[in-house]
């Protein structure tokens, strides 16, 4: 037992989780989801182009099955699956994401429609002359390799990048907790702000944007929010808003159109979406002035057609569209990359210095390389330039030596023992030899042809450029202003070959909100006992048979830019604008009143359009006997509940009478309370006073203990009835009494 407990590891189940999780973590953000400032490229990415460079899939070769590649890339250095590998493929082919492509695909690799690629076994591809920036001088020993996952190959660290890619292309990545995208750029300009970057290491990132003033779509469009990048640039992070480019057109019988040119970079690769976004908003009547859309893109560029009704808005109409469409979206950038396995926010001139720093390093190891390769030919050169001044010696050697490892040793250290010479003044001079190892093998290896006259006279015209080769490297290796100008002018090269247009326009847009032109019309709102609620048309109201009505409690007409206003017994007022309640047809049921304004379980007294409130006098009475008169004009509000009158503990509203301005100026309304125990008092209306929506009221009538007022009705005084409860009572018998007396009997009619 004691030897099974020593073979027990005891571990802290959060403490072992929380290291799990950590390692995992790392993995991922350093190994996969973002990329490395030097080069601006994801592992996947860069072990892509690496197995595509050992396939020998430069520009200049035929195009190789994208099976093949992924095969290679996922067999030797990317264990991660073949359908991620294929994705990071295709994007590195699609000139709708990247400024520069790295990849040269043939066959369908999908489109800024949203189609997907074909599977990989039917498309092929090849290395882009913007890759060969990234991959070239690879053979020089610039950058350092690792072994892949399993120890059986090599693979770089990072590219040999001679261009800054992370900003030209950008990139985007989730990682865990954190996430990466950063905007691709205008190749000229980047270039320009690297330049002036390396002509003055104090620049302020404002003076760097006047040469890399904004980010440059592949897709175009135009930033409208030029102001803001400036806190982008200093601080690694923002917004930028991107729009669509439009432009307007005469279109047939008198409209107008609308035409898209250019989309967000956000929704490239689905400008489906975009424009079924587009027929939607046409189809839903959300825009009343849009009278077709279509897409008539083609190779030649975008062109979204929005056809637009005569006489309308069209830069209202182009507000609205911004705010309801994908016509203008939102880029949320974030600079983030890796450095020494550490991920960082970069701002834009971090990333600027971290690339020059790369260069400094590439441009040094490269120039490094050519003096050691100039050095090591000078000294070959310089070996059969004197090799050929002896040469009779040397074929004597040659032909009295019995192995070449004699003959080399005869020519590095002078020794002729077991060589036969011809004579002895041939044994002293080849006891004077002192070549070097490589000059002895370059000896050993010369072919006759290379004592021809001309050959000789080509050796020390190399020896002269080698000379003056070696005298070049060393200068700019020992100089950063010459190392700087040899930086400068391979950057300019590529700015020449890389060179494109500006696509992404810039400028400082306001926001303007849509106006939304709607046609006023009657309608009708019903509401039945349920609180199932509906707005329909004049025409339809008037074709409804009574029977058909009879089951809607409340029935108002209104106009459709009016407000449905909702009291309850709990003092609240709700309001829902009419454009708010479905319009239905008088078969349908409706939405339930309570999923409209939020009522939950209160108690409907009164509905009412704004309209009407708004003109007239609304008499309160509650439940404990209190009432008062409020102007409908104290209820104008854009909030959609407010308190409607204050409440007593336990009190609550019995009755609301909407009463007419010219009602209440006549005079003669009469005011008949009634309470549980059947009691009921009348008085004039003049009698209760105006107050504001947040007092009590007064008192109307002195309760009886346990007593309460159920109803409250204003009435003309030539009514002789009224009903209450479905039972007819008698309005003349209600005597007259002032207001706060106890009331009499009431009686049926």
């Amino acid at each position: 037992m004691s030897k099974i407990n020593d073979q027990i590891i005891q571990l802290d189940y959060s403490e072992e989780m929380k290291n799990s999780y950590r390692d995992y973590a790392m993995s991922v953000i350093i190994a996969r989801a973002l990329p490395d400032v030097r080069d601006g490229l994801k592992p996947v990415q860069r072990r892509i182009l690496y197995s595509m460079t050992e396939l020998g899939l430069d520009p200049s070769k035929p195009h190789r099955k994208s099976a093949r590649i992924v095969g290679d890339t996922m067999g030797k250095y990317h264990p991660h699956g073949d359908s991620s590998i294929y994705e990071a493929l295709v994007r590195m082919a699609e000139d709708y994401s990247l400024m520069l492509p790295l990849v040269d695909g043939h066959g369908n690799f999908g489109s800024i429609d949203g189609d997907g690629a074909a599977a990989m076994r039917y498309t092929e591809a090849r290395l882009s002359l913007g890759a060969m920036a990234l991959l070239d001088h690879l053979e020089k020993g610039l950058i350092e390799f690792q072994p892949n996952f399993d120890d059986s190959e090599k693979e770089p660290t990072v590219l040999p990048a001679m261009i800054p890619n992370l900003l030209i292309n950008g990139t985007t990545g989730i990682a865990v907790g954190m996430a990466t995208n950063i905007p691709p750029h205008n190749p000229d300009e980047v270039i320009d702000g690297v330049i002036a970057y390396m002509d003055n290491p104090d620049i302020t990132v404002r003076k760097l944007m006047e040469h890399i003033p904004a980010p440059d779509f592949p897709t175009g469009g135009i930033i409208t929010n030029q102001d803001d990048l400036v806190a982008l640039y200093e601080t690694g992070e923002g917004k930028i808003r991107i729009r669509s480019k439009v432009e307007i057109e005469n279109g047939d019988n008198g409209r107008k159109n609308l035409v898209i040119t250019e989309i967000p970079y956000t929704i490239a690769g689905n400008k489906t979406k975009l424009v079924e976004g587009l027929a939607s908003l046409m189809k839903d009547k959300v825009f009343d002035e849009i009278y077709d859309v279509r897409d008539e893109s083609s190779k030649e560029g975008i062109r979204v057609v929005i056809e637009v009704k005569k006489d309308r808005d069209l830069n209202n109409l182009l507000n609205g569209l911004y705010k309801k469409s994908g016509m203008e979206d939102t880029y949320s950038a974030n600079l983030l990359a890796v450095k020494n396995q550490q991920p960082i926010v970069f701002n834009l001139k971090s990333i600027l210095s971290e690339f020059v720093d790369f260069q400094v390093e590439l441009y040094t190891k490269e120039y490094q390389y050519l003096l050691d390769k100039a050095q090591k030919r000078l000294e070959i050169v310089g070996g059969l330039i004197k090799a050929t001044d002896v040469i009779d010696l040397i074929i004597e050697i040659l032909r009295g030596s019995s192995s070449i490892k004699q003959a080399k040793s005869c020519l590095i250290e002078g020794n002729t023992v077991g060589i036969r010479f011809k004579s002895k003044a041939s044994e002293d001079e080849a006891k004077k030899l002192d070549f070097t190892e490589r000059q002895a093998d370059a000896i050993l290896a010369m072919q006759l042809s290379k004592l021809i006259g001309l050959e000789i006279l080509k050796l020390h015209d190399e020896n002269i450029e080698l000379l003056n080769s070696i005298e070049e490297y060393k200068k700019i290796l020992g100089s950063n202003k010459e190392l700087y100008k040899v930086i400068k002018s391979k950057l300019r090269e590529y700015k020449k070959l890389f060179h494109r247009d500006r696509m992404t326009m810039l400028a400082n847009a306001t926001t303007v909100d849509y106006v939304e032109e709607v046609k006023i019309e009657d309608i009708y709102v019903l509401m039945d006992r349920f609180g199932y609620t509906k707005s329909i048309d004049v025409t339809s109201y008037t074709r409804a048979s009574e029977d058909n009505l009879k089951e809607y409690v409340t029935i108002i007409q209104m106009k459709n830019t009016d407000r449905l206003c909702i009291f309850t017994a709990e003092g609240n007022m709700y309001q829902v604008k009419a454009e708010n309640i479905p319009r239905c047809k008088m078969k349908d049921k409706g939405i339930l009143i309570h999923n409209l304004c939020k009522l939950d379980k209160e108690n409907i007294i009164l509905a009412t359009s704004f309209e009407q409130l708004f003109e007239a006098q609304l008499l309160f009475t509650t439940k404990a006997g209190f009432i008062k008169q409020v102007s409908g004009a104290e209820f104008e509000t854009n909030r959609s509940q407010i308190s409607a009158t204050k409440l007593e503990e336990k009190d609550e509203i019995i009755s609301i009478n909407l009463l007419s301005a010219s009602e209440v100026l006549s005079g003669n309304l009469k005011v008949i309370i009634l309470t549980e125990k059947g009691l009921s008092l009348g008085f004039q209306l003049c009698e209760v006073s105006e107050l504001k929506k947040t007092s009590r009221g007064v008192k109307a009538i002195t309760l009886e203990k346990n007593d309460s007022v159920c109803y409250a009705v204003a009435l003309d005084p030539n009514e002789e009835t009224f009903t209450y409860n479905e039972k007819t009572l008698s309005a003349k018998k209600v005597r007259n009494r002032k207001r706060g007396d106890k009331g009499q009997k009431a009686q049926l009619s």
